[in-house]
């Protein structure tokens, strides 16, 4: 099983960038997929969420309405799309996904996301 995040980069405050996690190795359409963050000095926190049909979301308050979680489950691939990025955004971003009820199991090594201001 393997989760491969990528997309990260340098951005200026108020830019927008898409982040792409692809999976092999498991059932993609059947599992219930997070994006998570941990920036410098921080615990890891969660970001958005999206069940396995795509019909049920989540997504932290700090990032509502900026941030929208999607998944092509054909291409077994999830999105982070990231507009009006601020400088809060700074951090390690990671893509996990794990069985409904189990928690999220498998991990994606991160990709970093720095917005200046």
């Amino acid at each position: 099983v393997q989760l491969q995040a990528s997309g990260g980069g340098l951005v200026q405050a108020g830019g927008s960038l898409r982040l792409s996690c692809t999976a092999s190795g498991l059932s993609f359409s059947s599992l219930s997929l997070g994006w998570f963050r941990q920036a410098p000095g921080k615990e890891r926190a969660t970001v958005a969420t999206i069940k396995w049909s795509g019909a049920s979301t989540y997504y932290a308050d700090s990032v509502k309405g900026r941030f929208t979680i999607s998944r092509d489950n054909a291409k077994n691939i999830a999105y982070l799309q990231m507009n009006h990025l601020k400088p809060d955004d700074t951090a390690v971003y990671y893509c996990a996904a794990g069985r409904p009820g189990q928690g999220y199991e498998w991990w994606g090594q991160g990709t970093e996301v720095t917005v200046s201001s």
